[in-house]
């Protein structure tokens, strides 16, 4: 066995088994423990996903967002145990795998376009009032 399939053993225990997958240009919302003092909480951070990077244990993934005037970009470890759940709000529709252009825009711009899944219905059917 070589060194790298030794660190892959111990790696894999702790790893994460029910990882959502989500790609670039998705919007999702992290759900993060956060301590504080004695009491634990659940914080909600949501953004657009601009890049993804690392495998394994070490893999990353950066969220964007724009709320209330100021931009915001976090980094997450995919695998960290503070983070308690990952749920894809809205698919995106991109040609690259780096969202960085981003960072600099805001209004109709920064928009990424949504990703419509076959079978799920078109967006008017879905959102139209009864």
């Amino acid at each position: 066995m070589s060194r790298s399939k030794y660190i892959e053993e111990v790696e894999a225990e702790y790893m994460k088994k029910d990882v959502v997958p989500f790609n670039v240009g998705d919007t999702i919302r992290v759900k993060t423990r956060v301590i504080e003092g004695e009491k634990e909480r659940l914080q909600a951070f949501e953004g657009t996903v601009i890049a993804k990077r690392g495998t394994g244990l070490s893999e990353t993934f950066a969220i964007y967002r724009s709320a209330y005037g100021s931009k915001m970009e976090r980094v997450f470890l995919l695998h960290s145990p503070r983070i308690s759940n990952i749920e894809v709000i809205r698919p995106g529709k991109v040609r690259r795998a780096k969202l960085s252009y981003l960072r600099g825009r805001s209004g109709k711009s920064a928009k990424v376009r949504e990703l419509y899944v076959a079978g799920a219905g078109t967006p008017a059917e879905t959102h139209t009032a009864e």
